[in-house]
């Protein structure tokens, strides 16, 4: 292997070994910067939606009329509006049998929302495991490479009469450029996973804050519901 050359030079030059492992990194290190991609502009959408139907639902506007418009959606609908939409449109379901306990009106909408968080949550948290194992396996799959390549010098160094530089400069070469292009496909994929995780924890928090203060104001409509059945009841 001649070390004066380029760099893909050396990489040609290097054993299967360690051409399989930099392969390994490369494809994974190429997955994690889609994932990186993909994430932070589906990420900048579930913020802005949720910036978006929190100034409309905080904005004085008739519920009814809000879920009207949002239901136009359909499966379009995400983050807080699907919340909103599985909440309300189950409480007008409902609601619109005859004689129901209020308590019943209020926990049924309240599951409905429990499940629209749940799906909300897996979809925010996809692809992040791939970005978690990619941190934490690809400095180890470079650490495989790299004693590879330092074993590989000892190996030319023992067979050798006479020690010389150039003889395991080859394999410590592939050593340092395994551990390189592990800590290359690590780091972004840690720094990224982090960054993501708060901020899917954030809207999460969000998500968990409007199901109490939505529920509030459905608990406001049972209780008028219940004023309106005790006078007929009675």
């Amino acid at each position: 292997m001649n070390l004066e050359g380029p760099f893909w030079q050396v990489l040609l030059g290097a054993s299967p070994v360690v051409q399989l492992v930099l392969a390994i990194l490369l494809l994974v290190s190429l997955s994690s910067w889609w994932v990186i991609f993909k994430k932070y502009f589906y990420l900048i959408r579930a913020r802005s939606a949720t910036d978006s139907f929190e100034n409309a639902f905080w904005s004085g506007t008739e519920l009814g009329s809000l879920y009207s418009r949002l239901g136009r959606q359909g499966q379009n609908a995400r983050g807080m509006a699907a919340i909103f939409l599985a909440g309300f449109q189950e409480f007008l379901r409902l609601r619109s049998q005859s004689q129901i306990d209020p308590e019943l009106l209020l926990s049924g909408a309240q599951r409905a929302m429990r499940a629209a968080v749940t799906r909300e949550i897996d979809q925010l948290e996809t692809y992040l495991p791939l970005l978690a194992t990619t941190g934490s396996v690809s400095p180890y799959i470079g650490l495989f490479g790299t004693v590879w390549g330092i074993m590989n010098s000892f190996r030319a160094l023992g067979a050798a009469q006479q020690a010389t530089l150039a003889q395991v400069a080859p394999g410590i070469a592939e050593a340092l450029i395994a551990t390189a292009m592990g800590l290359f496909a690590a780091i972004p994929a840690v720094v990224a996973y982090n960054r993501y995780a708060t901020q899917v924890d954030r809207l999460i928090n969000r998500y968990e804050t409007f199901i109490d203060e939505f529920s509030n104001i459905l608990h406001r409509q049972s209780y008028n519901l219940r004023q309106a059945i005790v006078p007929e009841s009675a």
